[in-house]
């Protein structure tokens, strides 16, 4: 399973541009893969991310915005449940990854 984390590249909004940034340099800074899943280039991407998110995870009105983020097929959260894992350090277990295991020297 790969983790995919669905961006609007061509965003106007500052606070969605920053929530997908941090997204993204979180993963990047601790190693781990990701494929990021521009919707605004791939109309058919960005169709399968609003049809896979939950319904209690839509807004009344409008669209899902990004950033999105999915195990494979698996709807994992979006930016508040990102940043709520990561303030409870359970990163791994909300990306439904296996947890480091520290090296031991």
């Amino acid at each position: 399973m790969v983790i995919r984390v669905f961006i609007a590249s061509s965003s106007g909004s500052v606070a969605v541009k920053k929530r997908q940034q941090a997204i993204v340099g979180f993963l990047e800074a601790n190693r781990i893969s990701f494929e990021e899943v521009d919707i605004t280039m791939l109309e058919d991407q960005r169709l399968w991310m609003y049809q896979n998110i939950p319904e209690e995870k839509r807004p009344e009105k409008g669209n899902p915005l990004p950033p999105q983020i999915f195990n494979g097929d698996h709807y994992c959260g979006d930016y508040e449940d990102f940043f709520q894992s990561k303030e409870t350090n359970t990163v791994f277990s909300f990306l439904r990854l296996p947890p480091v295991k520290d090296s031991e020297s």
